[in-house]
């Protein structure tokens, strides 16, 4: 690099705009989208797409929405012009959308574009030629009254041939480009614009399309942004016109200059998928529709299936998404930070939690299937319980299954659906809602997350700390949100237990278990999955049989003494050992410690949860003990019998204090 680059380079000389008014300006809806990859982005492929994959991402940008797509120059190549026929001829194209060609102002190729089109319902016939101080100089060798010229012709023999589409009942839209706009002088570019307009003649009710090209890009965003207001101020007929945008990535802010340059008056934005495009690419439309998505507004694009279009993209270009591309790549959900791993899985569940506090502290009442059979709702530790008034029994579902029913249930409330529930629907639930959940009294649970979002719709705006928008917005799900690395924190390793495995470690367990599995990821070098970060904690507490291991237990009380009865395996040897205590898990406590010889402790905190439902349901349970000394240890156990759970959890304690 140079010491001086002023010696080579220039800075590019602002437009004088004092009184610009876009800085004070708000988005407040979609603009006007054209889709150009079949053309700008074909064009700069290695391997152009042949016709077969030039249908798919047709298909696929009509899907997401595109009401006008640039199909490609079809004056270009015989497989241009081919695609073109094939489109209208095999009526391909939704009476809804508008296709646009690209043509040069000369004679021998807007004739063959505009027999490419005969047919068609709708189409933009888009006419360019180069403008800036730079094409005129080196590449035309031609005044700027010359390249005026040049224009005015391509305008006119265009004009002359348009009865040959509107006599077959074809809606043209004419447009043109002086390409190279944001390079151009802002006199020239409003002259030789005007100079087309008096030929094609617009009207306010026969509008044409002005694009005004960010082909290079030579100057801030900004600077940009004030040469679109300046021709919207200044050029005549200003409501003839639809003034549009066709930004490049050359700096790295066309993502910037396309946003501005519509707070800046334009109302049309041309770009391409994930900013395919010559040399640094075009402008990503997902990223400015997603932009525009997060702040509450309705893109009029729909990428709620994001994962599909990459692929698609994937396949008929042959390019690739960046893991870190905005909204569609890979990572872009992924926080591998300890802090804010945390920060997410807090703010993730945080309205669940409100919802479980509020049926812990009261019972409420629900009516549902069409106002039929009330029932009452309360949460006593980690089970919702549901009781019909027409009936003794309670209905119990834990909570791991509540949160599913949860995450679901909102994505329908949503998607606007308020009423769902009706006595058929509770019969036979609706696909989606809550058939993952094994327990039939699921519905029961499903009615009361309705009508506490019901009541609480106003404070559900997304507000999860790093996640600028929901990830099921755009087909992703939470279970992807958080990894776990060695530069994790315990909320992401408690975040990845409890969203793929529903094990719910109590917060002083994170503290223990958190920096152990990170001390095991950070020997692998590499991130880790769910499932291997299950292995590490079944392996840290579950399976911990040393020295102490359980052959078998019995416990029975009498008036609040309770005596246990166990047989153990101690260091490869069986024993059987008693104990008495105010409980089975006291009573087990003093036999390992007066009749085993284990070192003394005392019993700190104990916590149970399901893994799953039915007759055959695991019981995890979570034991933390005090030592002799004074640490404290946490240990777990598992089994279908939840007493046997919390036997087999002082055990793993122990044992881990031991070693």
């Amino acid at each position: 690099m140079l010491k001086n680059p002023s010696s080579k380079y220039q800075r590019f000389d602002p437009v004088s705009l004092p009184n610009r008014c876009w800085p004070s300006q708000t988005s407040t809806k979609a603009p006007i989208w054209c889709s150009v990859d079949l053309r700008d982005g074909n064009q700069a492929l290695a391997v152009p797409m042949n016709v077969s994959q030039k249908l798919d991402m047709f298909d696929a940008l009509v899907k997401c929405g595109f009401k006008e797509i640039e199909v490609g120059f079809p004056s270009a190549s015989n497989t241009e012009f081919a695609f073109n026929r094939r489109l209208i001829e095999e009526k391909r194209i939704p009476d809804n959308v508008t296709i646009q060609c690209l043509v040069q102002a000369r004679e021998d190729l807007i004739e063959k574009t505009v027999e490419s089109l005969i047919g068609a319902k709708k189409v933009v016939i888009h006419m360019y030629n180069s403008t800036s101080p730079a094409q005129r100089k080196y590449v035309f060798g031609k005044t700027k009254d010359e390249i005026i010229q040049v224009a005015i012709k391509g305008a006119q023999m265009i004009k002359d041939r348009l009865h040959r589409l509107t006599e077959g009942g074809t809606q043209v839209t004419l447009q043109y480009s002086p390409e190279s706009f944001s390079a151009t002088e802002v006199e020239f570019a409003k002259e030789i614009s005007e100079a087309v307009m008096d030929v094609w003649q617009p009207t306010p009710q026969r509008k044409m399309i002005l694009n005004l090209p960010d082909t290079v890009e030579v100057c801030m965003p900004n600077v940009y942004a004030d040469q679109i207001e300046w021709i919207c101020t200044n050029i005549k007929n200003r409501d003839s016109l639809i003034v549009s945008l066709h930004t490049h990535n050359d700096r790295g802010t066309g993502t910037a200059a396309t946003e501005l340059g519509l707070l800046a008056g334009a109302d049309r934005v041309e770009g391409t998928l994930f900013g395919n495009g010559e040399r640094t690419g075009n402008l990503d439309i997902v990223q400015v529709a997603m932009n525009l998505y997060m702040h509450g507004i309705d893109p009029q694009l729909d990428f709620s299936d994001m994962s599909s279009l990459i692929h698609m993209y994937e396949r008929t270009t042959g390019m690739t998404v960046a893991p870190r591309h905005p909204y569609s790549g890979e990572l872009v959900f992924t926080a591998f930070s300890g802090s804010h791993q945390d920060a997410i899985k807090k703010g993730l569940g945080y309205h669940f939690e409100s919802f479980w506090r509020d049926l812990t502290r009261n019972a409420s009442e629900f009516h549902t299937f069409e106002m039929q059979k009330p029932f009452s709702a309360v949460v006593r530790g980690d089970v919702f319980y549901a009781k019909p008034q027409s009936s003794d029994k309670e209905h119990p579902i834990g909570r791991e299954f509540v949160a599913k029913i949860w995450d679901r249930c909102r994505q329908f409330f949503e998607s606007g659906s308020r009423e769902l529930f009706t006595t058929k629907q509770f019969q036979s639930p609706p696909a989606g809602v809550w058939e993952e959940c094994t327990n039939r009294d699921a519905p029961y649970a499903a009615v009361a997350i309705y009508e506490y979002l019901k009541g609480h719709s106003a404070d559900l705006i997304w507000d999860v700390p790093y996640l600028t928008i929901d990830p099921n917005d755009i087909g992703r799900e939470y279970r992807e949100v958080i990894r776990v690395n060695s530069q994790s924190g315990k909320g992401g390793v408690a975040y990845l237990l409890e969203s793929e495995f529903g094990i719910e470690l109590p917060k002083d367990m994170q503290r223990e278990f958190g920096p152990l599995a990170n001390d095991i990821v950070d020997k692998l070098g590499r991130e880790v999955s769910g499932a291997e970060l299950k292995d590490m904690f079944w392996k840290e507490y579950i399976q911990r049989e040393t020295p102490y291991a359980l052959h078998h237990f019995h416990a029975d009380g009498v008036a609040g003494v309770f005596t246990c009865r166990c047989s153990l395996v101690i260091n490869g040897k069986e024993r059987g050992i008693t104990g008495t205590g105010n409980g089975p898990i006291a009573a087990f406590a003093a036999a390992l410690i007066i009749d085993a010889g284990a070192p003394k402790f005392e019993v700190a905190t104990y916590r149970e949860q399901s893994l799953s439902s039915g007759t055959e349901a695991a019981a995890l349970a979570f034991i933390q003990i005090k030592t002799g000394a004074g640490k404290t240890v946490w240990g777990a156990g598992v089994d279908t019998n939840i007493e046997l759970a919390s036997i087999k959890a002082v055990l793993s304690a122990v044992n881990r204090a031991s070693n």
